[in-house]
């Protein structure tokens, strides 16, 4: 079968392109609303009313209030803010435990978080301003089970943040069943005069692909990351009930008052509205992405498995997974993911995260139960909104044809 040189892309969860409607959406306001928000003139004015316009289809989207969302650059900011405000909260007073005995900050996580959640919390450890636990996730699915977080739980235990779905498996995590867990042992930790813990996941990956509703999750933070629902590169922080003072958030740097003082700098008005615009796409349209992304994936993942056969294996295949995501190894070959996608010159798609490239076999691989060889031959295939039934074929036949090389 003779290839066609169009080359296709399948690393939608490393980044999606802009949606039509969002790049007339960010022309438009580079146009029209370009001036200063905080500005008294009708042109400021104008910027100002997209942004608001932009908080609330982004409220919307997620079922929150839009005085919930702070925008802010993306999603390692983002979390970034969320840690920084879990140690702040703990050490302004909610670390009293006993009589006057202070402790260090407790924060849970899981093994295969993001690096923009995982770097900064083995700072704090490497700084010794908080202690860690990183939960491993369950060796047969890949998921973190809610009794491996609960019992690591301790008095100082001030924060819990779980990714809703991992970036290179795409396996979705309990997270709404670990709030209503923590919500009880609030209760509980109320009485007993220890602080609150409070809880975070980082939605980067889920939003656009599957249902993200703050109320069914129950968290009191949610990262959000435009440019992996087709959207421009800004994100924003959901913080629930934070105009009524119910949960913390501490800026982490200072200057003017926007986004009520909580982060500071002029607001980058193009982007915003472009944010808003691909939340509202979601909010319009997710049922027929989510059903478009996972029959397509289902039909490559399918392919793969009547070419190759025994060879290959989908990673993580019997946990809930995103709907278009695919991590799959090939056996009987001497060659990494890497190597294999380097003879698929037309195929454009990653062996994991985007940020990692370094060659070496993934660990949020093996830490989600698959074998070290198994993981260096990985490849991750992330399907988009509009990828062909038609290029499945011609993206095994080129994996096909890679292998045959070996």
């Amino acid at each position: 079968m003779e290839l066609q040189a169009k080359k296709i892309y399948l690393d939608y969860n490393a980044t999606t392109p802009l949606a039509p409607e969002v790049i007339l959406c960010v022309s438009e306001a580079l146009t029209n609303a370009w001036a200063n928000p905080s500005s008294s003139s009708e042109i400021g004015q104008s910027a100002k009313e997209l942004i608001n316009q932009a908080r609330k289809k982004v409220a919307t989207m997620l079922n929150a209030k839009p005085s919930e969302i702070t925008f802010v650059s993306g999603g390692t900011e983002a979390n970034n803010m969320v840690l920084h405000t879990a140690l702040k909260y703990f050490n302004s007073g909610s670390g009293k435990l006993g009589q006057g005995a202070s402790l260090k900050p407790h924060i849970l996580t899981t093994n295969v978080e993001h690096d923009a959640i995982l770097l900064p919390l083995r700072h704090y450890e490497t700084e010794k301003l908080a202690d860690v636990d990183f939960v491993p996730v369950s060796m047969s699915s890949g998921q973190v089970l809610i009794e491996e977080i609960e019992k690591l739980i301790k008095p100082n235990t001030c924060l819990v943040t779980v990714m809703l779905a991992n970036n290179e498996t795409g396996v979705i995590m309990p997270v709404a069943e670990i709030s209503r867990k923590i919500r009880e042992l609030n209760e509980i930790r109320q009485k007993e005069g220890l602080c609150r813990i409070l809880i975070h996941t980082d939605a980067a990956q889920a939003i656009g692909k599957i249902s993200v509703d703050v109320e069914e999750l129950g968290v009191d933070y949610l990262t959000i990351v435009g440019h992996k629902f087709y959207g421009p590169r800004i994100g924003a922080l959901f913080v629930k009930e934070m105009a009524e003072d119910s949960t913390p958030l501490y800026p982490m740097f200072f200057g003017g008052g926007q986004e009520r003082g909580l982060r500071p700098g002029t607001e980058n008005t193009p982007m915003i509205h472009g944010l808003g615009c691909a939340a509202e796409l979601v909010s319009q349209n997710l049922q027929k992405y989510q059903e478009a992304m996972k029959k397509t994936r289902d039909l490559l993942e399918k392919s793969l498995i009547v070419e190759f056969g025994e060879n290959i294996i989908v990673n993580c295949d019997t946990a809930l997974r995103l709907p278009n995501t695919s991590s799959v190894s090939f056996r009987e070959t001497t060659m990494t993911g890497g190597e294999i996608l380097s003879r698929c010159p037309h195929l454009m798609a990653s062996t994991g995260a985007a940020c990692h490239g370094t060659g070496k076999p993934s660990v949020i691989l093996m830490a989600s139960g698959v074998s070290c060889e198994d993981a260096r031959s990985a490849v991750r295939l992330s399907v988009g909104r509009d990828t062909a039934p038609a290029e499945i074929e011609q993206i095994v036949q080129m994996l096909k044809l890679a292998l045959k090389r070996d």
